[in-house]
């Protein structure tokens, strides 16, 4: 069997110890006789696995004890609806900063449930970088501030936490969380999808400081009610059962490599790769602001876009694939979440120097 390196943005690659130790337990998890598809959801053996993926996800992003972490389901684009129906606890708006697609959503699904002020927007950049936090119009009376910390699209990423004063933060954290280390108390609440760093798609991430639930609009649906979910330990209604359990293998691996710190040392060793050589190249390039660039997501475009498809080609062929950048800026995007190995994106940068060579 060959392994090929997987640049998709999501879903995306798993590190292969989890996909083997998921393979080795899929039809007797571990002497139950069933697999973890079939077991349920109260029952004792899954009880544990959803107990030890909770107690892993809390000790590796070191989360207080007044934060509740819960397993949701819907992703982040549920999450940008559930947020406003949980967050604005009688207040008449929210502020929100835009810096690309996922931001722009979050917009959209928020004025639905109150009115949204866009606070800062790099619009007029093309999304290429943040807006400098001097400029942020701030309302003092906002229930909450919304970010997204890393843009999967325009691969623009926050590397600082910004300062809201009293008013709480929230951060949609879908493609980079787990990445590095995060001091979740400056956070009022941090969510993300599992698909791009964490497991399959099904499961989402919720991180939120206690006093901020059971706040919920009467509209809000009780199993997207925080206060709710969180009374029920995440199992008000059956939850995405073996999403949890890879992503707690997921939080396990993460572990035994040396937590998040030692991660975010191999990611930046990673992207410092890919980086070097795109500044160093006049055939391929990176639009984004270097201070703003994406550790996880690095879009990049060839000096002439008539080559595209043979680069795809030639990649494939070279077992480098998800390669063609989002349709909204083109170009190609190579996604090196925790999963990608330094050898995936040194293959990478091989195959791009040696497509210069030939074309440019």
């Amino acid at each position: 069997m060959t392994r090929v390196f997987n640049f998709s943005a999501g879903p995306a690659a798993l590190p292969e110890p989890v996909l083997r130790q998921a393979a080795d337990e899929m039809l007797d998890w571990r002497g139950s006789g069933v697999s973890v598809m079939e077991m349920s959801h109260r029952g004792k053996e899954f009880m544990s696995i959803h107990a030890q993926a909770q107690a892993l996800l809390r000790e590796l992003l070191a989360i207080p004890p007044n934060y509740k972490t819960l397993f949701m389901q819907g992703g982040a684009i549920a999450e940008n609806a559930i947020v406003p129906m949980n967050m604005l606890r009688g207040k008449a708006s929210a502020d929100y900063i835009d810096t690309g697609e996922w931001s722009r959503r979050s917009i959209e699904e928020a004025a639905r449930y109150g009115r949204v002020n866009v606070a800062a927007t790099s619009k007029d950049s093309g999304y290429t970088r943040l807006p400098a936090r001097e400029t942020w119009q701030l309302d003092p009376e906002a229930a909450y501030v919304h970010i997204c910390s890393n843009e999967t699209i325009g691969g623009v990423q926050y590397h600082f936490t910004p300062e809201v004063g009293d008013v709480p933060l929230v951060a949609d954290m879908s493609s980079e969380i787990l990445s590095r280390p995060v001091d979740v108390a400056k956070y009022g609440l941090i969510y993300g999808g599992a698909q791009k760093n964490i497991g399959p798609a099904g499961l989402t991430i919720v991180i939120v400081r206690e006093d901020l639930t059971g706040h919920a609009l009467p509209c809000t649906p009780s199993a997207f009610d925080y206060a709710v979910v969180a009374a029920h330990d995440s199992m008000f209604n059956t939850p995405p059962t073996y999403a949890i359990y890879i992503a707690g293998l997921v939080f396990q691996w993460l572990k035994d490599q040396g937590g998040l710190a030692a991660m975010a040392q191999r990611n930046e060793a990673k992207a410092r790769l890919l980086y070097d050589f795109l500044d160093a190249s006049s055939f391929f390039s990176s639009r984004v602001e270097r201070s703003c660039r994406s550790m996880m997501n690095v879009p990049f475009h060839l000096k002439d876009p008539s080559l595209d498809e043979a680069f795809l080609k030639g990649a494939q062929a070279r077992g480098l694939v998800q390669l063609k950048g989002h349709r909204i800026v083109g170009g190609m995007r190579a996604s090196i979440y925790n999963a990608m190995p330094l050898e995936g994106v040194q293959a990478l940068v091989d195959w791009m120097q040696e497509f210069e060579a030939q074309h440019g």
